[in-house]
């Protein structure tokens, strides 16, 4: 496909897409309609949040497991069979009877989604042409920033118009979607050679890998591991039930903005600078959302700002990590991007499971000890600043990696 500027984007591209974004919906939806699933379920908030948590906990454990056992399947069949699995998975939740079916369908969910995820990546960049190739990558990947703009907040919409049952139902339907589009219009494409799960763990013995994934852990602990608990916490504000989609398609817009942004920025000047100035944004961000929720301060207008402000302060991270990753260790950029992505989602899964202890203590509370976590990231990235800096320059690094959000 030729011409200046931007090209189409080809149909399978925007079909990997589409699956990413069921994907992160799917990951990220029970945010939108948290209290009526745990009124359902009769279970507290706290409770229902740690759904989250075990989507996330699965995720970070099963990514390289599955990655390892699946390396030969033909990437077509591959691709097919993990959105059934995640369609499975979320009809499965949709119609659990209770909570523990509902935990059980968490699990496989995040199974389809580490089997989905990183192939879909791995294809649409084998599939483009080598001056495509980083674009389609961004473009795959994007789906996954997209969910928590649109997915999340369409997610809370028909869990008021209709019920949170019929919203996985939804994601359930948009998964089924997606596997006909790719059995549709998806070449067959063989596996690839099988890599130890070994093998792959053997770049946490590189110094600068194992000083920067801690930093990704923390940094998702303290800045996503509320925001399952978003609704609850926008109810701290005073925010009306009509305002709960806009509010957190705001934190979308922010998400994707800095998911855009801040990849440039590391670019020009370097990693280390924007992490500094991301977490003490998160830090400040946080902050003043415990002394609003503490204050009883509810307006609007406000709820608006600090969720806008969350948003971009939040999804800065995984660019300028991974950069610092690669520039560790530039010969195995594959295995410590899968790695950056486990420590990401077993950061999600402490911070939700530690926002659920500390929720029914109050909303204060639990914003002030994740904005106490912000400031041990900026202490720590000092500690550690020139790890993964062994190179100066950052513009080798590919322009899909350094927009990927997971």
């Amino acid at each position: 496909m030729k011409g200046k500027g931007m090209s189409r984007i080809p149909i399978r591209t925007l079909i990997l897409a589409l699956g990413t974004f069921a994907v992160g919906t799917d990951s990220y939806v029970v945010a939108g309609f948290l209290p009526a699933m745990a009124r359902s379920l009769r279970v507290s908030e706290a409770a229902a949040g740690q759904s989250a948590t075990v989507f996330a906990l699965a995720y970070a454990v099963l990514s390289p497991v599955v990655a390892t056992f699946t390396a030969r399947v033909p990437r077509r069949a591959l691709l097919t069979v993990a959105l059934l699995v995640l369609a499975l998975a979320n009809l499965g939740s949709a119609l659990a009877p209770g909570y523990a079916v509902l935990m059980a369908g968490r699990v496989l969910a995040a199974a389809g989604a580490a089997a989905f995820t990183p192939t879909a990546s791995a294809v649409a960049a084998s599939l483009a042409a080598p001056g495509q190739r980083a674009r389609a990558l961004a473009v795959v990947i994007g789906g996954l920033t997209a969910a928590t703009a649109l997915g999340v907040p369409l997610g809370n919409l028909a869990d008021r118009i209709l019920d949170w049952r019929t919203a996985l139902g939804l994601v359930a339907a948009l998964c089924l979607l997606c596997a006909a589009g790719v059995l549709a219009v998806m070449p067959r494409l063989p596996g690839n050679p099988s890599v130890p799960l070994r093998a792959r763990l053997a770049a946490l013995r590189r110094p600068g890998v194992l000083a920067v994934l801690p930093l990704t852990l923390f940094g998702m602990m303290a800045s996503y591991g509320l925001y399952a608990y978003a609704v609850p916490l926008l109810h701290a504000l005073g925010a009306a039930p009509q305002a709960e989609m806009w509010l957190l398609f705001l934190y979308g817009v922010g998400a994707v903005v800095s998911n855009m942004v801040t990849g440039a920025a590391a670019d020009r000047f370097g990693p280390v600078r924007v992490l500094s100035v991301g977490y003490a944004a998160l830090s400040l961000t946080l902050g003043a959302f415990a002394w609003a929720t503490g204050a009883g301060a509810q307006w609007p207008p406000l709820a608006a700002l600090l969720m806008v402000a969350w948003g971009l302060s939040t999804w800065f991270q995984t660019p300028a990590q991974q950069l610092r990753l690669i520039t560790a260790a530039p010969q195995e950029t594959a295995v410590v991007v899968g790695l950056n992505g486990s420590a990401l989602y077993l950061g999600i899964a402490l911070g939700t499971a530690l926002g659920g202890l500390l929720l029914p203590a109050g909303a204060p509370a639990a914003l002030g000890v994740s904005a106490a976590l912000a400031v041990v990231c900026l202490l720590y990235l000092a500690a550690t600043r020139r790890a993964g800096a062994r190179e100066r320059s950052y513009g080798s690094v590919p322009e899909a990696v350094r927009q990927s959000s997971s």
